[in-house]
């Protein structure tokens, strides 16, 4: 079955849209770092790790394991950078075919090509045993990184998932909205952009990664705002998604979005060329995504193009939260020969000092309340995620990828009409197990 991980999504929609749209719109020390090198002098000091990036500009992965081997003298750590598109089901065959690199970027929880879990529970990946590991992970939600009660992986940072939004060209047509806007103010901002004939936002309706994307940001809100053990609960089987209000609310404010203009013309049918084509033309002020997409398309625009991104508002009488991933990972192999060292590496990326410098690839570190470690791309948005209104992203913890795959492929049917919100929920359940 096809699958779209949330790298997927960063990386495919950063790739053809930050690009495309940025330059069409431009026309050490460490305290997790646990013992020194000379902890593993037996072990070859020398090892691999792969990754991938979508943005050229980004070399983060590549940063941080400079500092690394900057304080472990005698560490060399050779890298392996493999095409982002087909990143995770690379990396999935490798390891399962036993020859996986030391270390590798994959996706947290279970459900995707390259998730951690199941490779965990068949025993391919290098159990992380420092303590510390853990305690720096907590921020973050250490379950999408265990499995059995175990550490597998750390993550490369965090990300908030919102609307990547062009300000200034939206207040050029009389449009204002801002970190704290409200669902109707969304819905007058769609009335005034349509009436200069251009939309608010473009919606990519025939890519299920992008369309199940803005319904994670709004049931982050109306599902995982008010219980955000709901993942849990639905793999307890005491609730479903055709019976919580919230995931049929959050549906139902994708239809009253395109019933009102919000989109583009012909959203339901379109790809990301739409995207990029809109905002070249200055048609669209804002698309659903990663934040990192609004970095991506500033570094692309040469400095000028200016975002910002902003939560997605939760319809009325609903309080708003981020969605928030830190579902980037980085574990490794079990097979390594080095596996003292390769914790160690591991524990310098999840430490704070790894984490300031790793984490400018996704976003800001793990855990962080400080408005100075944001990017600039994040003011807007910077007041929900220090309060600490954010929601882990939906789809890591559930059950299988196709379950994500009919949310964002049934989001298009309800748009074109084919398909009601219960309709979508049920097969939803259905494709649970």
């Amino acid at each position: 079955m096809p699958q779209h991980t949330t790298r997927r999504v960063r990386q495919v929609a950063a790739l053809a849209v930050a690009t495309a749209v940025g330059v069409s719109l431009a026309a050490c020390s460490s305290g997790s770092g646990g013992a020194s090198a000379s902890s593993s002098a037996k072990e070859p000091q020398t090892f691999s790790f792969a990754f991938s990036e979508a943005n050229t500009s980004d070399t983060s992965a590549r940063q941080v394991a400079d500092a690394f081997m900057k304080a472990h003298p005698g560490v060399t750590i050779q890298f392996q950078k493999l095409p982002a598109e087909s990143y995770a089901q690379a990396i999935a065959t490798r390891i399962q075919g036993g020859n996986a690199p030391d270390a590798f970027e994959a996706e947290s929880g279970i459900g995707q090509a390259d998730s951690i879990q199941p490779f965990a529970k068949a025993g391919l990946l290098l159990e992380l045993a420092n303590p510390q590991i853990k305690t720096d992970l907590a921020p973050a939600g250490i379950d999408q990184f265990s499995y059995g009660g175990k550490v597998y992986a750390v993550s490369r940072g965090s990300g908030v998932n919102g609307i990547i939004y062009n300000d200034v060209a939206a207040k050029g047509a009389g449009i204002s909205l801002t970190g704290s806007s409200t669902f109707n103010e969304v819905l007058n901002g769609c009335a005034a952009a349509k009436a200069k004939g251009k939309s608010l936002f473009g919606l990519a309706g025939s890519i299920p990664a992008n369309t199940s994307i803005l319904a994670h940001e709004i049931a982050t809100s109306t599902v995982y705002g008010p219980d955000p053990k709901w993942n849990a609960e639905r793999n307890a089987g005491k609730v479903k998604f055709a019976t919580t209000q919230g995931w049929t609310d959050a549906l139902n404010a994708i239809k009253t979005l395109s019933d009102k203009g919000c989109f583009q013309p012909g959203a339901g049918g379109a790809g990301f060329d739409a995207l990029t084509n809109g905002s070249s033309s200055g048609k669209l002020f804002g698309f659903f995504a990663p934040g990192g997409a609004a970095a991506s398309i500033e570094a692309a625009s040469g400095g000028h193009v200016k975002l910002t991104v902003l939560p997605f508002p939760a319809p009325a009488g609903v309080k708003t939260y981020a969605s928030v991933s830190s579902d980037e990972a980085i574990a490794a192999s079990a097979k390594t020969k080095s596996p003292k060292l390769v914790e160690e590496f591991l524990a310098y990326i999840a430490s704070p000092e790894g984490q300031k410098i790793i984490s400018t690839g996704t976003g800001f570190p793990i855990g962080s309340k400080d408005a100075s470690q944001l990017p600039s791309t994040y003011q807007d948005v910077a007041p929900v995620v220090i309060s600490g209104d954010t929601r882990s992203f939906p789809p890591l913890e559930w059950a299988n990828g196709k379950v994500n795959d009919d949310l964002g492929a049934g989001i298009q049917g309800i748009l074109n009409g084919q398909k009601t919100a219960a309709q979508v929920l049920q097969q939803m359940d259905t494709d649970w197990g």
